[in-house]
């Protein structure tokens, strides 16, 4: 297996924002705080956005070259409608709500490849970064009034 350094070296910074995302679930079309981490983060690399998509979605844009070739990365934002009983320091501090999905992670995940992307631009193309709301039972890409976005 290929290790990507950039990524290896941003590791801890990243594991710290799933922590802070598991700390603060959200449930489907409440996203409203991981959204703006998510946004925040993608500000600070320098990666544009839309906000609001599927009412607390976000959509970064990483454009390099000419091409008109793209990709999608899509991770789920929402936690699920239970009680945490783990102790770790980064338990749920809401509760009847938890990153039981993993989610979190997904949102992590994602944050990482956005940062590697977006400092080695060595593709041509776009590469689309969906941060989907609501996937937990919520309808996914769907907006509060079930229509898709």
């Amino acid at each position: 297996m290929k290790v990507i350094d950039s990524i290896v070296t941003q590791a801890a910074g990243i594991a710290a924002v799933r922590h802070d995302i598991h700390a603060h679930p959200e449930l489907c079309f409440e996203e409203v705080r991981t959204a703006d981490v998510v946004a925040q983060k993608l500000t600070e690399w320098g990666i544009p956005m839309h906000r609001g998509m599927g009412t607390t979605g976000v959509v970064g844009i990483i454009k390099n070259g000419n091409s008109n070739r793209a990709i999608g990365l899509r991770a789920d934002m929402d936690a699920l409608p239970m009680q945490e009983f783990n102790t770790f320091e980064h338990a749920s501090q809401h509760p009847g709500k938890m990153h039981a999905c993993g989610h979190d992670g997904h949102t992590a995940m994602l944050l990482a490849a956005a940062q590697h992307f977006a400092k080695n631009r060595n593709f041509d193309g776009t590469v689309y970064l969906i941060f989907q709301p609501a996937e937990e039972g919520g309808g996914g890409a769907r907006d509060d009034q079930g229509r898709p976005v």
